[in-house]
């Protein structure tokens, strides 16, 4: 199945309230959609996180003449000349436009075969994966936690048996917070936190020790993403799982992570690691460390169905809480662009289904897109 077109949808929505986590206020969320198209029509969709506007630069400048007239299923082929365009900057906007890429050409190549990615990929090794809440997060104003006893009810009460709330006030502030979501969730509820690359090493360890009592299974991105001396510091502290890697693009910039000791589970983000086959490497380096690994997902419905295809392919590791490794990130604020084609919600058992449908799973039609496009492209040989 050759690829004869690219369609590029810049598209994003202002979240309300903002979001806030212990670096920013999100006021402002958007993602790059593409959507290549196959000689009958198929289509295959990918996503790009974080900087949007420079991946699509790249793939309309650089990365279209390497797709467009080749076989979906040469991916392979595709990512190494793809990479080769990158030069000096193998962690940024270049990933993010190859990982969009990768995922579509995924998706086209096992929608022409009328099989899931997951299959196409050698078969899932699971058919459901453990849902955890990613949220709640910081309020502005004098209470930045006063809303997490009431949103931690609703989480609870639908369905979700692991949370990930955002801390990062202040470390006494956020010990007062846990042990009082530990008592309030009780002890069979998996609790971790999101630390937003927020805090510096005295900090974080200040942090992590006015947390202990919660029980935390893991705590994320205490710091900033390339500071692998203070991650080393950190997680020799710790009593805890320390997690990252989302704002990592390069294997090699995994590789140094793993090679300190770093990181014990690992969250490659598929929309900025290189799509599935930059997440396939980084799998195959986690394992060589004994480290599991597991999908980051904070965008639209393309890659959350991504990674739940990912998910399906990682083998089962015992980290801790009420399932197995590897658990998939469910963005729980009103998010439109997650929820086109309907709700996510966990299942009776806390887990979410993982869609043995051609591709990625799902069929989204670009008109759907319309209220939130604020620029679209498309390219043809």
């Amino acid at each position: 199945m050759k690829v004869i077109g690219i369609r590029g949808f810049l598209v994003g929505f202002a979240p309300r309230p903002a979001l806030g986590n212990a670096a920013t206020f999100i006021r402002r969320r958007e993602v790059l959609l593409v959507q290549l198209t196959g000689e009958d029509g198929t289509t295959g969709w990918g996503e790009a996180f974080n900087a949007p506007a420079a991946a699509a630069a790249l793939i309309r400048t650089r990365m279209a003449p390497l797709v467009l007239g080749q076989p979906a299923e040469a991916m392979g082929r595709i990512y190494n000349a793809m990479l080769g365009t990158l030069g000096y900057d193998r962690r940024g906007a270049g990933m993010m436009a190859i990982s969009a890429i990768d995922m579509a050409l995924h998706d086209l190549a096992a929608r022409a075969r009328g099989i899931s990615v997951a299959r196409m990929l050698g078969g899932a090794l699971r058919d459901r994966m453990l849902a955890y809440a990613s949220g709640p997060f910081i309020a502005e104003g004098p209470d930045p936690y006063g809303a997490y006893p009431a949103q931690l009810d609703a989480l609870l009460a639908r369905g979700f048996r692991a949370i990930k709330p955002r801390v990062g006030v202040a470390p006494r502030a956020d010990g007062a917070v846990m042990r009082a979501m530990r008592r309030q969730a009780g002890p069979d509820t998996a609790l971790m936190v999101d630390i937003n690359q927020g805090y510096t090493v005295g900090a974080a360890l200040d942090s992590l020790r006015h947390m202990e009592e919660a029980d935390l299974l893991w705590v994320e991105e205490p710091l900033q993403p390339e500071d692998i001396g203070g991650y080393q510091a950190v997680a020799a502290a710790a009593r805890c799982a320390i997690a990252g890697g989302e704002a990592l693009a390069s294997l090699a910039g995994f590789r140094d992570f793993l090679v300190a000791r770093t990181f014990s589970v690992l969250q490659p983000d598929m929309a900025v690691c290189g799509g599935f086959t930059g997440f396939r490497r980084i799998l195959a380096l986690a394992d060589a460390f004994d480290v599991p690994a597991m999908p980051h997902v904070f965008g639209s419905l393309v890659n959350a169905h991504a990674a739940l295809q990912m998910g399906a392919l990682i083998g089962a590791r015992r980290g801790g809480g009420p399932a197995p490794y590897p658990f998939i990130e469910v963005d729980v604020t009103p998010n439109p662009l997650l929820t086109l084609l309907g709700p996510v919600e966990p299942g009776a058992d806390g887990c979410i289904a993982v869609p043995d449908a051609p591709g990625l799973g799902f069929d989204l039609a670009p008109e759907r897109l319309a209220p939130f496009v604020t620029d679209h492209w498309e390219i043809t040989p």
